[in-house]
């Protein structure tokens, strides 16, 4: 296995930035994985060197893993399919994308409203002991009354 890049031309936005997220996504696991020797590693003179190397090889392991597999001609081409992809979409202009979060933002404060303001009533209502009419009926077996 020779370090050679699958297509070294093509797709190099999207493998950098895929590379990017699995350095992150490798990052927060050995953070998890130094705070659990951390944790359970009993004090010793060696603790201090387990709790930093075993975190770093997992890390270093994690990132070849991640370099071959980005590279092999499977993975390769669909990251250099997904860059072309990604040319051909039609952005929106900066208008479009302001008035189009302009009117989610405000649909989502709407619907927040409607919702505080119905259970509101609902709460209230249900405290000063108002009733629905069919919650005097009992249905046997149910164990709800």
């Amino acid at each position: 296995m020779a370090l050679m890049i699958y297509k070294q031309r093509q797709g190099r936005y999207v493998r950098s930035l895929t590379g990017v997220g699995l350095g992150l996504v490798d990052l927060a696991l050995c953070y998890v994985v130094y705070q659990k020797l951390a944790t359970y590693l009993p004090g010793s003179a060696y603790t201090p060197y387990l709790v930093y190397a075993i975190p770093a090889v997992v890390f270093a392991a994690l990132g070849v893993v991640a370099f071959f597999y980005m590279n092999t001609p499977r993975a390769g081409d669909f990251l250099i399919a997904t860059e072309s992809e990604m040319k051909k979409v039609s952005w929106s202009s900066r208008a479009e994308l302001i008035g189009s979060t302009a009117v989610v933002i405000g649909t989502v404060f709407s619907l927040a409203l409607f919702i505080f303001m119905a259970d509101y009533i609902f709460a209230g209502g249900m405290s000063d002991g108002w009733t629905i009419p069919f919650t005097t009926v009992r249905i046997p077996g149910l164990g709800l009354w």
